[in-house]
């Protein structure tokens, strides 16, 4: 069935500079495992570059840039940072991804 002129995607409510600003970061291996891995838990630093194994200050530079896109946020627990996603588009964008990728055996 054919769209009808009011309900094309070029019309839409998207932020489609919002949007591409977080595919831009996410284009990167790195960012998208740690956002991958941040939307089903918040996790400190530590973890993530164990998971990952990549050094503290490679994980650190990502999770910089992460935040300042406004896709991940910090809560202080004492010493340690914890990280989590807060944005609901990179949360839906990887969530699509995610479900589209075949499973590995």
């Amino acid at each position: 069935m054919a769209q009808t002129p009011s309900s094309t995607p070029f019309e839409s409510e998207i932020d489609y500079d919002r949007e591409s600003e977080i595919l831009k970061v996410l284009g990167h291996p790195i960012r998208l495992k740690i956002v991958a891995g941040l939307i089903s838990q918040a996790c400190n630093v530590k973890k993530i570059w164990e998971c990952l194994g990549l050094p503290q200050a490679t994980v650190s530079q990502h999770l910089a840039l992460l935040k300042n896109k406004n896709i991940i946020i910090g809560r202080r627990e004492g010493v340690e940072v914890y990280y989590q996603v807060t944005s609901p588009e990179a949360i839906r964008i990887v969530t699509a991804l995610l479900q589209h990728l075949p499973t590995a055996k």
